[in-house]
């Protein structure tokens, strides 16, 4: 049988969705190895709670990430008031700092002998915690606070570039008819803002959903933190599979919200060219309104506890330098997410031209199904992988057996590969999305041309789409690379013995306490954070 010329690219187009899908397939497969009364036990003492406490979380902090990325997109696209240039971007800031940094921050900054309630017992002349103190903020409400302020820019990021494009005219329309600013936000912009809104709070959810750190600091027992402790504390890893399967279920159930909230919402521009919207300017007390409702989530959401990090890192090393296991750790961090982000953005890039060459159904399909992976928690990703490492790893030592007299046993789990497995099946949408959107600018007719000279499907890959992707190559490494350093709960379950990273030793020290440690661990995770949040800035007009 012969292969035509882009059977090859659509077989490794395949094997890609493969490599996404496999963990998912494994998991139903571990799952199904729990007893029948498992299922009752988890769901009378385990599962009701869980998923009660998941459910209010995505609720309190969908309705917070959308009011806060709507009315700030709103603010900073279609008004001029003082400090907007600066938080147009500086709103980008929390995205740099990982939701259980956040946590953990404000455990220290708000405990009752805390700087802040000390602060306020001092003005108010108490002197004791006995006498005065603030709410905790080991609570569900906390936990939705945090949360919210901290993902809230997945929201405001689409919304204000949609505000700034095709919703200028539709905005300046309404002003001529004469309508005042509060009327134009309900009327038009929040239903126009409608499909942004949805596909920012998909985000959104979905990162709270992958939470296991702030959920778990804050003492909220979602489902992500349920199968940890599941797994690890009590040793049952069927029904962890059984509990993330659960999960999968509300990932499902927000992809469909999200379809449906932008489903019928297409909008067509009466002209062909873009108008940039013109801002209504606010002065006196509006204006410092303005100026304070954009501050506020800036000074909550990243300056409290980047400030909080910093002068904790300083005592830190004031009081005992550096700690050596900070610089292995990070050594550590950069090698497993560096290897991670070498193979997803080459997997991406095959992913991105394989279209290109073999443009059936099947690869259609094999190429939705490689990007799936974002959607999925990383939790949910490493119970579905560890059937199978350890399978391959049993493989690879039976091999070894015949020619040594004692093989080593989980080699792959030991050396990494299953949180290099991880990191790549669910960051692989990233990489594919980046480079593809930097193909488009790629004409066909430069593969048309190649081709016609003798230049087989291989030789344009390696001759055009390679030299011409390189900056979409570089620019989704780099926010590979971010997430990488960042990802929490497929690293603590899949992290061979032994081995820490920055996020995994900040865990610990958080855990036990002993916060002050790991000040250093994690401003280091910050400051590497906000790579991609200047990138995004010197990509939006503000």
């Amino acid at each position: 049988m012969s292969l035509t010329p882009g059977s090859g690219w659509r077989l490794i187009a395949v094997l890609i969705a493969a490599i996404v899908v496999l963990p998912v397939v494994a998991l139903f497969g571990f799952a199904l190895q729990g007893s029948v009364g498992l299922w009752s036990h988890l769901f009378r003492n385990v599962l009701a709670n869980a998923l009660t406490q998941t459910v209010i979380l995505l609720c309190g902090v969908g309705i917070i990430v959308a009011l806060l990325g709507t009315v700030t997109a709103w603010l900073i696209a279609g008004f001029d008031f003082p400090g907007r240039r600066v938080l147009g971007w500086a709103l980008l800031l929390p995205l740099a700092v990982p939701t259980y940094i956040v946590a953990y921050a404000y455990l220290d900054i708000l405990h009752p002998i805390g700087p802040v309630q000390s602060l306020i017992r001092n003005v108010l002349g108490y002197s004791s915690p006995r006498d005065f103190r603030l709410p905790d903020i080991r609570s569900m409400t906390g936990c939705i606070i945090l949360l919210g302020f901290v993902l809230y820019p997945y929201v405001y990021l689409p919304v204000r570039a949609l505000f700034a494009t095709q919703a200028a005219n539709m905005l300046e329309a309404s002003r001529t008819l004469g309508a005042g600013p509060l009327r134009i936000f309900w009327r038009v912009v929040v239903p126009l803002a409608r499909p942004a809104i949805a596909a920012g709070m998909a985000l959104a959810l979905m990162e709270t959903l992958n939470d296991i750190g702030a959920a778990e600091f804050l003492g909220v027992r979602t489902l992500t933190v349920t199968v940890y402790s599941t797994w690890l504390n009590r040793t049952d890893l069927p029904g962890a599979a059984q509990i993330a399967l659960v999960m999968l279920l509300v990932v499902i159930a927000l992809v469909v919200m999200e379809r449906a909230a932008r489903s019928g919402q297409v909008y067509a521009s009466g002209s062909r060219r873009q108008v940039p919207l013109a801002r209504v300017k606010l002065g006196g007390v509006a204006g410092l309104t303005a100026m304070a409702v954009c501050l506020i989530p800036v000074l909550i959401g990243f300056v409290a506890p980047a400030t909080y990090l910093i002068h904790q890192a300083w005592r830190r090393y004031q009081f005992a330098g550096i700690p050596e296991r900070i610089w292995t750790e990070t050594w550590q961090t950069a090698v497993l997410a560096m290897s991670a982000t070498v193979i997803a953005v080459c997997l991406g890039m095959l992913v991105s031209v394989a279209p290109r060459f073999s443009s059936g159904p099947v690869t259609r399909a094999a190429v939705r199904l490689s990007t799936l992976g974002y959607a999925l928690p990383g939790t949910i990703l490493a119970i579905g992988l560890l059937p199978v490492i350890i399978f391959a790893d049993r493989q690879i030592s039976a091999v070894l057996g015949w020619f040594m007299a004692d093989a080593p046993q989980l080699i792959l789990l030991g050396a990494g590969a299953g949180m290099i497995y991880a990191y790549v099946a669910r960051f692989l949408a990233i990489a594919a999305g980046g480079i593809e959107a930097g193909m488009t600018r790629v004409p066909a007719s430069f593969d048309h041309a190649a081709r016609s000279l003798g230049r087989s499907p291989s030789g344009v890959f390696r001759q055009i789409h390679l030299p011409l992707s390189r900056a979409s190559m570089t620019a989704a490494g780099l926010l590979i690379f971010v997430d990488c350093v960042k990802e929490l709960p497929a690293t603590l379950l899949l992290r061979p013995l032994n081995v820490e990273t920055l996020a995994t030793h900040l865990y610990g020290e958080a855990a036990r306490g002993t916060y002050e440690d790991a000040s250093i661990a994690a401003l280091m995770i910050v400051f590497i954070g906000m790579i991609p949040v200047v990138l995004l800035s010197g990509r939006i007009r503000v």
